[in-house]
């Protein structure tokens, strides 16, 4: 009875994982004060390095649908799950948190943060269209815009170590 009511709690937990789907987050939103700017840059890199892998996989693997139908369904919800988390990156940790609204409407400021808010709403349309083709135009076009924001959001120091250690953020 007893190894019946572990199993039977097993299978409802199991049961709920699956049914619930995780809670993706790129920051806590309590001002903590804890970023790593640098790091949410390569997270994004890595998705859409992921997201371009994803998109010639299942290109490769739709040549014989029949056989390799399960692949294809893993790598299109791979390459949406990681469209959704540079959203999240995007979203939750450079809008929400990140960018600054500047006190004033004129100036360097406010066209910094102007410039700032159209590459990351370009980004999050981008990472969208990802999800919903193989197109790598949106891969090129996400790389693109990831250099445009780092450009545009990172001081010389910072930008020279993006580029010589990860190879972000050169101008094209």
């Amino acid at each position: 009875m007893k190894k019946q009511l572990l199993f039977l709690g097993m299978g409802f937990t199991l049961l709920v994982m699956l049914i619930l789907p995780p809670k993706l987050a790129a920051h806590c939103q309590i001002p903590c004060g804890i970023y790593n700017d640098n790091l949410r840059v390569m997270m994004i890199d890595e998705h859409i390095t992921t997201i371009e892998k994803s998109m010639r996989l299942i290109t490769e693997l739709s040549q014989n649908p029949g056989e390799n139908m399960n692949q294809i369904v893993r790598w299109v919800n791979n390459k949406d799950q990681h469209a959704d988390e540079l959203s999240n990156i995007a979203t939750y940790y450079f809008l929400a948190q990140r960018i600054k609204v500047p006190e004033s409407t004129g100036g360097e400021a406010y066209a910094s943060y102007q410039s700032q808010l159209e590459v990351l709403h370009k980004m999050i349309v981008a990472a969208m269209h990802a999800k919903q083709t193989t197109d790598h135009q949106y891969v090129t076009e996400l790389r693109s815009l990831l250099n445009q924001f780092v450009q545009s959001y990172f001081s010389e120091e910072d930008l020279k170590h993006l580029q010589s250690e990860h190879g972000i953020g050169h101008n094209e």
